[in-house]
């Protein structure tokens, strides 16, 4: 079958290509029905349904004959250790984690955030928790107390996970001070926090909320796995909103493990027994998705990876892993092969390595430029495969289709649209948007399975964010473009968050801590492009006479943002400015700062109050550097 006839069933006939798809789930109970609408009149799949996530991610697979398949290799070059785990072994030791999990109260509907590194621990917590029934909610190891603690409040776990550490290449960053500090900040308080010690030499202070997580699970009954509908939530991933707030985007069990499922064999390529690779985080959709549940779910072998392209220890460790596991098909963000490029342009590493094994590249997560592709593509000879999606989607919503049919590679664009997905180029007036002429990427509801049902515990903030903007449709928040072909091209957001390194980081949120030092006035923070991480955050101050050397409140906020935030913000730096360009109501002139920041051409509005500003900003930023305007 074609690509195009897959899609266009998918299309006109959504309810029964899903039920199709289903099929392929070992399920309790089958849906009453495959698309309705809850009481809140948003679509869900799969109503009536039964299942259990960690059933089967691994217990199906145990009683299916593949017990001593390896289904999570461990391998962390930062601590210099190797470890890897079969289905059998992965079963029984998430069935303890979830039998000391019930110990400490957890049980189905209750939440649990776990904030932890790049070790097996984390990935059975996850399961521990969907085994019960319970909703995790995984907080990047990378964020500062601030950011946890509100998380916490919106998520109001019962218990919170953790570890005495983590590892930035050769750094030990303490955890339990973060979590005791978030715990402090927090107005709702966990009962519990149970601490991995991974004895690295970290500062693990003690709290009479403490508990000793090899103990717990050393003491627990091992549980079966819980029933849950469909419908009901497995967990809650926070990701960065326009307001500041973060999001708290719901994945449902059914519509979840039947999208995954159907994506690794049709878009990725992979069957039962292979091996599949995804260098990322589970702090990120990436992890969630590629790391942990769709390999397990198709029974394939997943690699746990707790490193760096670089560093760890050099530009050679991605060709390392895949050369010694067989990696079929690798996925990792173009800020990675960026650094590896930097670091070795003419691929020395690369000839060092047997490769054969590697069928496909994949890359998302910010845009890929195209000399980066082709580099790629020179450098290992297979198809490199740019594509696209979203923490909301936690699937593919445009890729190239290998398990259907190979398409055409067309560097800068993301192919075409994922089956399922009616995905369309939008104007402001809610048309479509003519071939090669750039809009708001949209797609036709329903969105298919897997992908987010509504907000956690916040319906209105849902509609709201993705569906008031145009009527019927789920609204990206980001531009794009179709060619007459109609490969799709993804030109970057169109609302205030900014993409770094594939981190999603909210510019609002940012220009909250930036504003609160007592030497602002006013402040502005744009992203920057950058070719290493695709953007960067730049701080554009006005400044009080507070007597201070500007440097110095510069550092100030570069720190500040770092501890509010988290490293991964990577806000280095802040100008001084005399003004910000407003219209004559007030309001600030994002889109314009944008184009003087990435030296664009520069279209002034003649709503700007002040046009000779705009040669100011220039003038600071740019020096010696006359950007077109009109």
């Amino acid at each position: 079958m074609s690509y195009q006839t897959e899609y266009l069933n998918s299309l006109q006939e959504p309810e029964f290509f899903w039920a199709e798809q289903a099929k392929r789930i070992d399920w309790y109970r089958p849906a009453d029905e495959v698309l309705s609408k809850d009481e809140n009149g948003l679509y869900r799949w799969y109503e009536g349904a039964m299942t259990n996530t960690a059933y089967l991610a691994l217990d199906f697979h145990v009683e299916n004959g593949r017990g001593d398949q390896v289904a999570l290799y461990y391998d962390s070059p930062v601590t210099q250790t190797k470890q890897q785990y079969t289905y059998r072994e992965m079963r029984d030791k998430v069935a303890k984690i979830a039998g000391g999990l019930k110990q400490q109260g957890v049980s189905k509907g209750d939440t649990v955030i776990i904030y932890m590194p790049m070790i097996p621990e984390a990935v059975m917590s996850m399961l521990a928790c969907a085994r019960l029934g319970a909703v995790h909610s995984v907080v990047f190891g990378g964020f500062a107390p601030h950011e946890l603690a509100i998380r916490i409040d919106d998520a109001r776990p019962k218990v919170l996970i953790t570890a005495s550490s983590g590892i930035e290449v050769d750094r030990i960053i303490p955890y339990k001070p973060m979590v005791d500090k978030a715990m402090e900040l927090a107005e709702f308080k966990p009962e519990k926090v149970v601490i991995f010690q991974r004895k690295l030499g970290a500062l693990v202070p003690s709290k009479n909320y403490d508990i000793d997580f090899e103990e717990m699970v050393a003491d627990a009954e091992s549980v079966g796995c819980t029933p849950v509908y469909a419908t009901d939530p497995l967990y809650i991933l926070y990701t960065s909103g326009t307001t500041g707030k973060p999001k708290g985007v719901v994945r449902d069990n059914g519509g979840h493990a039947v999208a995954l499922r159907y994506s690794m064999e049709k878009i990725y390529g992979i069957e039962a027994g292979d091996v599949y690779w995804a260098a990322s985080d589970i702090g990120w959709v990436v992890g969630h998705s590629y790391i942990v549940y769709a390999p397990l779910l198709t029974g394939a072998s997943t690699i746990l990876f707790e490193g760096k392209p670089i560093r760890t220890p050099d530009a050679s460790t991605f060709w390392r892993i895949i050369s010694e596991y067989k990696v079929k098909v690798m996925f990792t963000a173009p800020t990675a092969i960026r650094a590896i490029r930097k670091e070795d342009p003419n691929g020395s590493f690369i000839k060092q390595y047997d490769l054969s094994s590697l069928k496909f590249q994949f890359l998302a997560g910010e845009r890929c430029d195209v000399d980066t592709l082709k580099w790629l593509e020179a450098q290992l000879g297979i198809p490199v495969i740019d594509h696209w999606w979203q923490t909301e989607s936690g699937w593919p919503m445009l890729s190239n289709f290998p398990g259907i049919e190979l398409m055409e590679v067309k560097p800068g664009s993301v192919t075409k649209p994922v089956v399922g997905y009616d995905l369309r180029i939008l104007v402001e007036d809610g048309s479509e948007a003519a071939a090669g002429e750039e809009g708001y990427v949209a797609v036709k509801l329903p969105l298919p399975p897997g992908c987010l049902p509504t907000l956690w515990n916040n319906v209105a903030g849902f509609k709201s964010s993705y569906l008031e903007k145009f009527e019927g449709y789920y609204f990206s928040g980001d531009g794009g473009f179709k060619d007459a072909e109609g490969f799709t091209y993804i030109t970057g957001r169109v609302d205030d968050v900014i993409n770094v390194a594939g981190h999603r980081l909210s510019t609002v949120e940012m220009e909250e801590v930036v504003s609160a030092h007592p030497a602002v006035a006013e402040c502005a923070v744009i992203g920057a492009h950058c070719d290493l991480k695709g953007q960067i955050p730049m701080a554009l101050v006005v400044s009080h006479q507070s007597g201070k050397p500007f440097q110095e409140v510069a550092e100030e906020i570069v720190g500040a943002v770092r501890s509010e935030i988290g490293a991964v913000a990577a806000l280095k730096k802040v100008y001084q400015v005399a003004r910000l360009p407003k219209t004559r109501s007030g309001k600030t002139l994002r889109k314009l700062l944008r184009a003087i920041v990435n030296q664009e051409e520069i279209k002034i509005p003649s709503t700007i109050d002040d046009p000779a500003i705009v040669q100011e900003i220039n003038d600071i930023i740019h020096p010696n550097v006359n950007q077109k305007t009109s």
